[in-house]
């Protein structure tokens, strides 16, 4: 299994839209994971996917985020005026009538999202995606180009189940968002000793054939001109993931463990 630590200022997931209105999903694609790993390799758009297409992906929500949505505007910086989005029967696109020199667009990012993506799959496939991520041929992005990641990308490659590695993988959150996260859930006084959550729930999605639910984000090709894309099935869940606050069970330090705490037994009961 394949860790990968999917983090920075701005990302945006494509699933449906296009022309004048981007938006995105809440969580990574699996084309937006394929095409980050095909970029890391070295592979052109016009490249065969052959070797990632079978991979299996699964998302946790570790950090949603927020979303931004950022007034944007295109022109030719040659002064000519835009094209249509459509185009004539020989495919070349109409031109705006009347002409506009100017589009608007919307464009929509998540902000100071933190995601873990899992990547099953042969593991001499892996052990090679994982030093190229380390070592990209291209330029690595969540989504869009606009969107470079924080480091580190590669957390490594696991052992297991996608559920057993997302279950156990320690929790990806910002600092900050955890220090909110133990404030907000309060400090519990037991002899003394501050007692932190030991687990948190965390959303996942996990590819899996016999899933509920069908997301249209496979990719069959990135080839400019022949941009294919399928479905796949998937089943969303919420997993127990150790927090890695200092004084927890999940803490190599600790020796408290929030799951045994009793809140009765500290009235006699």
């Amino acid at each position: 299994m394949l860790l990968l630590r999917l983090a920075g200022p701005l990302q945006s997931w494509g699933l449906r839209s296009a022309f004048n209105r981007r938006e995105t999903n809440p969580e990574p694609t699996k084309s937006g994971v394929i095409g980050l790993l095909a970029a890391a390799s070295g592979l052109a758009r016009e490249d065969g996917l052959d070797e990632l297409l079978p991979l299996r992906l699964g998302i946790r929500v570790d950090q949603p985020g927020t979303l931004l949505r950022d007034y944007h505007t295109v022109s030719d910086y040659r002064g000519r005026p835009l094209p249509q989005a459509g185009v004539n029967a020989k495919g070349i696109q109409k031109p705006t009538s009347p002409a506009k020199n100017t589009h608007v667009t919307i464009r929509y990012y998540l902000q100071d999202a933190v995601f873990l993506a899992a990547v099953a799959g042969p593991r001499p496939l892996l052990t090679t995606l994982d030093l190229a991520v380390r070592a990209p041929a291209f330029p690595l992005a969540l989504g869009r180009r606009s969107c470079p990641p924080t480091q580190p990308v590669s957390c490594g490659v696991r052992d297991g189940s996608i559920e057993d590695v997302l279950r156990e993988e320690p929790w990806q959150a910002s600092r900050r968002a955890r220090e909110q996260y133990a404030a907000q859930r309060g400090r519990e006084r037991n002899l003394g000793r501050s007692l932190y959550p030991a687990r948190v729930d965390r959303a996942v999605t996990v590819e899996d054939p016999d899933g509920d639910d069908i997301l249209h984000d496979a990719p069959v090709s990135f080839h400019p001109h022949a941009r294919t894309f399928t479905s796949r099935r998937v089943r969303h869940d919420w997993l127990s993931i150790p927090t890695g606050f200092p004084g927890t069970h999940d803490d190599p330090n600790g020796s408290d463990d929030e799951a045994g705490h009793d809140p009765f037994a500290l009235l006699g009961w």
